[in-house]
C-alpha cells in the first residue's frame, strides 16, 4: 500500500513539474494542482499516523506541564 501512495505521489510530482514547466501553460492551475497535492498528501499522513501523533503530542505536554509544575 505504500508503495502505491509514493509512486501516485511521484507521478503527481512529475506531472506538476510538467506543468509548471511548461511557459505556455497557465501557471495559477499549476500551484493549484502543487496545493491540492500538498493537503492530499497531509491528509493521508494525518490518517495513517493519527494515533502515533497523539500519543507523541500527549507526552510533549505531560512533559512541559511536569517541568512548570
Amino acid at each position: 500500500m505504500f508503495l502505491t501512495v509514493k509512486n501516485k505521489i511521484r507521478k503527481a510530482g512529475l506531472k506538476c513539474r510538467n506543468v509548471l514547466a511548461n511557459k505556455s501553460g497557465d501557471q495559477m492551475t499549476g500551484w493549484l494542482i502543487v496545493v491540492l497535492i500538498v493537503v492530499v498528501v497531509g491528509a493521508i499522513f494525518l490518517t495513517l499516523y493519527k494515533d502515533s501523533i497523539s500519543t507523541i503530542w500527549n507526552s510533549i505536554v505531560t512533559k512541559i506541564t511536569s517541568l512548570l509544575n
